[in-house]
């Protein structure tokens, strides 16, 4: 019996909640993934930080990575760009941390801080993340949009988890431009928005179907699998638990569900707790929600959270 991992030819996976919570691996990740043997990519909605800075965060867990084995949003949206038709070498205004001006610019674009007078209008804005952004950051983009530039965010994270409690994301610095232009924007590069799991499929030269999508949100790492067509697993070690993936709508359904990485390793047909069974039976809770049988899809829960409690204790 084949491994779940071995039903793929590679995987793209989170990072926050997956393999890490701030500086620390979580719980078995890094054993998990050290022994695959099959590529992974790491894929993150984090515009702000540069490849090689995720890499050798990983390395230092004790991972093998590259930064050619990150792919960020920020260089989602520098590809959104170019598959638009933004001529090479055009100014693009570059909002957010390092990882967004350095995307841009691996992807031949020259990335540009403000638009000063006298130097012609930019082609596009990219809007990431970044701790030092500020309001006048906001207004160059806001400014850009109106005077016609294609406007790309990388990411609409509406919160940012940190140390001292949950802060505004992206998504909040966004919205704060589309209230001043009255539009959103033209291209959205993160999950949920299929993207950034299309480019890591193409940095693997596969296409997203024939890859495992890992994450351990919803509303993120798994409607962006949906969307981009790929099959996923979500991990209970991060924001989600079994109880939001049983109400979660179709567009958020992970295609298996485990308690950690440890699974990846694991035969899914491979007796009764097993990841076939856990999959089936979140099945049969969202065919019961779906069918407007409330009653039903609780005791079926119910059968669920049990399964997996005896799947934990493996």
């Amino acid at each position: 019996m084949s491994t779940l991992a071995a039903r793929y030819r590679a995987l793209v996976c989170d990072l926050d909640g997956v393999v890490y919570r701030g500086p620390s691996a979580v719980p078995h990740a890094v054993e998990a993934l050290s022994a695959l043997d099959r590529p992974v990519v790491y894929a993150t909605n984090n515009a702000s930080r540069r490849p090689a800075d995720v890499a050798q965060h990983l390395t230092d867990l004790g991972l093998e990575c590259a930064p050619e084995d990150v792919v960020t949003s920020s260089q989602a949206a520098a590809w959104l760009l170019g598959e638009a038709g933004t001529e090479p070498w055009a100014r693009v205004l570059a909002v957010g941390g390092a990882g967004v001006a350095d995307a841009l610019g691996e992807a031949g674009f020259m990335a540009v801080r403000r638009v000063g007078e006298g130097e012609g209008a930019v082609a596009a804005v990219v809007q990431g993340y970044g701790l030092d952004v500020t309001a006048a950051d906001l207004a160059e983009a806001a400014y850009a949009v109106e005077d016609g530039a294609r406007w790309v965010a990388t990411n609409t994270d509406a919160t940012l988890p940190t140390d001292r409690g949950v802060a505004p994301g992206n998504g909040s610095l966004v919205g704060a431009v589309a209230r001043a232009v009255g539009h959103e924007p033209d291209d959205v590069a993160g999950k949920p928005r299929p993207p950034l799991y299309l480019l890591a499929a193409r940095r693997l030269g596969l296409e997203a179907p024939q890859v495992l999508a890992v994450g351990d949100r919803l509303d993120t790492d798994i409607e962006g699998a949906v969307s981009a067509g790929a099959e996923s697993l979500l991990v209970l070690t991060g924001v989600d638990d079994l109880d939001a993936v049983l109400a979660a709508p179709a567009s958020r359904r992970p295609t298996w569900v485990a308690p950690d990485l440890r699974w990846l390793h694991d035969a899914p047909e491979d007796g009764e707790i097993s990841l076939d069974a856990l999959a089936d039976a979140v099945r049969a809770v969202h065919e019961a929600h779906d069918a407007g049988d409330a009653v039903r899809a609780e005791g079926l829960a119910d059968v669920a959270r049990h399964l997996l409690e005896r799947m934990a204790d493996r």
